[in-house]
């Protein structure tokens, strides 16, 4: 998606990124747990953990710290999370979809809702925002893995149903039911993505002037900083001009 994409550019250019890095462990960590406490305990029998296993390798994430957080759901330690999914409307009418991960709801609740206020924005009821997004499967190729036409035609020969490819990589979108089987085609051609999952793809996206780049940026990042938020979806699009002056 357009606007998630150029936004890990700007997160890309800030500073801490070691706490980023810390913050990114601990809610790989809590969807292995709950991935695994929905099935199978083993990767390869449960396509959700598979996901979030790969996610997590993606992300340079030790050995040990996945094969804990598994351990963890077959000890039925921990606390049980709930998945929840909040909508909402940032500064310039841009929608957003924050799927969180939560054991207490009405902690998280209250934290949505106050980054929302604080930052140009207001919460929406469930539906309100998710009508205008269609749910994909999304698999993120860096810019290496090949040309814009080598990774179509890739692409296209593991079923997927569509190619974005631009200066930072390349996004491929599925249906959802076909997720792992066409990443599971398109690691024998180009090899290991950067990312696999489930993504809410807008249908139409919203160009985001100067004015309000700059608050929206900080309502998605005060979003992601919040420990029981999982992924940060959005139908925005940033021009390189604004994203130049907020450089």
């Amino acid at each position: 998606m357009a606007g998630h994409s150029k936004f890990k550019n700007i997160m890309h250019r800030k500073g801490a990124q070691d706490k980023k890095r810390s913050a990114a462990f601990s809610k790989l960590s809590r969807e292995i747990t709950v991935a695994a406490k929905s099935g199978m305990p083993d990767p390869d029998m449960n396509p959700r953990l598979r996901l979030a296993v790969n996610n997590a390798r993606a992300m340079s994430m030790p050995k040990d710290n996945i094969q804990r957080a598994i351990d963890k759901a077959s000890a039925n330690d921990g606390d049980d999370y709930e998945e929840i999914r909040y909508e909402g409307y940032g500064p310039g009418g841009v929608a957003l979809i924050v799927e969180a991960l939560t054991d207490n709801r009405n902690r998280t609740a209250t934290n949505i809702r106050t980054a929302f206020s604080k930052n140009g924005g207001n919460m929406a009821a469930t539906g309100a925002v998710s009508h205008g997004f269609e749910r994909k499967g999304m698999i993120e190729y860096p810019a290496s893995a090949g040309g814009e036409d080598a990774v179509l035609e890739a692409a296209i020969e593991a079923g997927a149903d569509d190619v974005e490819s631009g200066e930072d990589g390349h996004t491929i979108w599925t249906d959802m039911e076909a997720l792992h089987e066409v990443a599971k085609a398109l690691e024998g051609t180009l090899g290991e993505p950067e990312g696999v999952k489930l993504a809410w793809k807008p249908n139409l996206t919203v160009d985001v002037a100067e004015g309000d780049a700059q608050t929206l940026l900080k309502l998605v990042d005060t979003l992601e900083d919040d420990d029981d938020v999982q992924t940060v979806w959005g139908n925005y699009e940033l021009s390189d001009e604004v994203m130049e002056k907020l450089g």
